[in-house]
């Protein structure tokens, strides 16, 4: 989901539960904290040679263990979006989530619904891939967790 779309969504349901949804159902605690807005770039080449650059709006997203009271609505994770604004170059960047459960993990928002007075954005797996698979003489098919 890009960053406009995503903050489209933000505006208009400011009120609503906002929900981050993996994609087998499961949610992150209700009493979540967005701690950082990030741009993030990344500078690379594959394994064929091609240079490529990757860049992203990153949400790190934060459970208190003792703040379980805590609610973030839409209207303020819009303000603090706005915050971020003079380090996001385009609002056509994809945004994700940084998520911590014993292991730091990133997830792609790749939509959302509003639903029963809840904004819920779905966030699925990222995945390594081969690049260059023709140059490495690996046929495309199927990956591991298919």
């Amino acid at each position: 989901m890009k960053l406009s779309a995503f903050q489209a969504a933000l505006r208009a349901h400011p009120d609503s539960d906002l929900v981050f949804a993996f994609d087998d159902g499961d949610t992150i605690p209700a009493h979540f904290h967005v701690t950082e807005v990030g741009h993030v770039v990344k500078n690379f080449i594959d394994c064929g040679g091609t240079r490529r650059t990757v860049e992203s709006c990153t949400l790190q997203v934060w459970v208190a263990a003792t703040d379980r009271e805590h609610r973030l609505p839409p209207a303020k994770l819009g303000q603090i979006l706005e915050l971020a604004r003079p380090l996001l170059p385009s609002e056509d960047l994809a945004v994700e989530v940084e998520y911590e459960q014993c292991v730091l993990s990133q997830y792609r928002v790749t939509g959302c619904e509003h639903q029963d007075g809840a904004l819920r954005f779905r966030l699925e797996d990222k995945h390594t891939d081969c690049l260059a698979k023709e140059a490495c003489g690996i046929a495309s098919g199927g990956d591991c967790c298919s």
